[in-house]
């Protein structure tokens, strides 16, 4: 199968874009470092440089590639801090990467996939697309929108023979966590919440430097399976924590579930 891989420079996107080349399929891996996407090639991924958020660099790698039978839409980032300080720049890029940035690419796929009445769209979604923390507002608001967006497209494409699949994983060991705690504490500096949002980056830092998180490879046996399963399930939700914390917030009371993120 051709598949096509946003945000592959790094972490799920490098490691499914290896694991699925290995495993035979034509693989496209795209992200905006092209440096960062060399060690692919000896693995047989095709590389190309892509912003996500660029209308004209989307349309030049479609224009490339031609139809595809696979899009994951892997492309994201997480921007804490608290609402109340986060620009609304900073936020509204959020969703030009998380969000529309993935609606964009997926818009552009669909007559391929139409035409030849089948593909599959797989949304990286997170775990954080069912469950929000404090200072992760945008971010999660962001997931949660991909989660609906997925749930329309899934009924909406269906006659055409697409199937849409969402993966939301947990706690994975890449630099995520790091890169996050950096944005927490810089949004949240001198102002009424820079003490919490500092233990909170802590933490971050502390659980993604540590050996307790799940490895990318998890996440990406999950993608394979919702690659090559003729029936895959509609959901995926993998790594340390998702199934817990997901089956947490749908059983316990708002305020309960506010005390035991409190707690953590």
């Amino acid at each position: 199968m051709k598949i096509l891989i946003t945000g592959a420079s790094s972490g799920i996107g490098f490691e499914a874009a290896q694991t699925l080349a290995n495993k035979g399929h034509e693989v496209w891996a795209v992200a905006r470092s092209v440096d960062k996407l060399q060690e692919l090639a000896r693995f047989g991924v095709h590389t190309k440089a892509m912003d996500v958020t660029s209308a004209e660099q989307r349309h030049d790698v479609i224009e490339t590639i031609g139809t595809v039978d696979v899009l994951i839409n892997n492309a994201g980032f997480g921007f804490y801090g608290p609402m109340e300080q986060v620009p609304l720049e900073d936020a509204k890029y959020q969703f030009e990467v998380n969000v529309f940035g993935l609606a964009e690419m997926t818009k552009l796929v669909i007559p391929g996939m139409r035409a030849q009445r089948k593909g599959r769209i797989i949304n990286v979604s997170s775990m954080g697309g069912r469950m929000t923390i404090p200072f992760g507002g945008w971010y999660h608001a962001s997931k949660y929108a991909v989660e609906s967006l997925s749930d329309a497209m899934r009924m909406e494409l269906k006659p055409f023979g697409i199937d849409v699949v969402v993966i939301e994983p947990g706690g994975i060991k890449t630099n995520w966590g790091i890169i996050t705690a950096d944005n927490l504490e810089q949004s949240s500096a001198n102002g009424p919440y820079q003490e919490k949002a500092a233990r909170l980056a802590k933490t971050l830092r502390r659980s993604y430097s540590g050996k307790l998180l799940s490895k990318p490879q998890v996440v990406v046996n999950a993608l394979v399976k919702a690659v090559e399963l003729e029936k895959p399930r509609t959901r995926y939700t993998v790594g340390r924590g998702a199934k817990l914390f997901v089956g947490l917030k749908a059983v316990l009371p708002d305020r309960a579930f506010d005390k035991l993120v409190a707690m953590s």
